[in-house]
């Protein structure tokens, strides 16, 4: 099932003594905070809409100020909370692409009929991504090449792979 709100950054500490924060943002689209007003705190199973005003960007860094929050102390106790945009305010995605959350957990299947259990992680080391599948073979760490990767199914909850190509890239660790 795909998760409803999507996380675009981590709150990493107060900055200044006026409630403003800084975020480390976890997300492959830097502009997408520009002109963005409203975001979202998990609380429990439930998501609390904050508004924010976004002041500035760093190379690595937003900074930024929930309405409300108007002092260190305050914003303080937000240090590591994870901020959240709906989905139906996400970055739109290539045809080819898919939000990681939503391949978490997804079974990898190959054409030759092996099982590589459930997606654990996605490494993105630079150049291509890297699956972590945990399963009866192990750990098997695939490439995500165009070459490998033959169908990612969301509905079925699947992500094949050709067989043949997967041996000559995968890393099987079978302790």
């Amino acid at each position: 099932m795909q998760s409803t709100h999507l996380v675009i950054g981590e709150i990493t500490k107060p900055q200044g003594v006026r409630g403003e924060l800084k975020l480390r943002p976890i997300t492959c689209d830097f502009e997408r905070f520009d002109g963005l007003k409203t975001a979202y705190l998990k609380r429990g199973d439930a998501f609390e809409e904050i508004h924010i005003t976004v002041n500035r960007l760093s190379p690595d860094a937003v900074f930024f100020n929930i309405q409300g929050i108007e002092d260190r102390n305050a914003a303080e106790r937000l240090r590591g909370e994870l901020v959240y945009i709906d989905r139906a305010h996400a970055v739109e995605l290539d045809e080819d692409s898919t939000f990681i959350c939503d391949l978490i957990g997804l079974h990898g299947l190959t054409d030759d009929g092996r099982d590589l259990g459930a997606l654990k992680d996605v490494m993105q080391p630079g150049g291509n991504d890297v699956y972590v599948f945990k399963g009866p073979l192990g750990e098997v760490l695939v490439p995500a090449l165009r070459s490998v990767v033959t169908k990612v199914d969301l509905e079925a909850g699947e992500i094949r792979f050709d067989g043949k190509r997967l041996n000559e890239v995968a890393v099987f660790d079978e302790d």
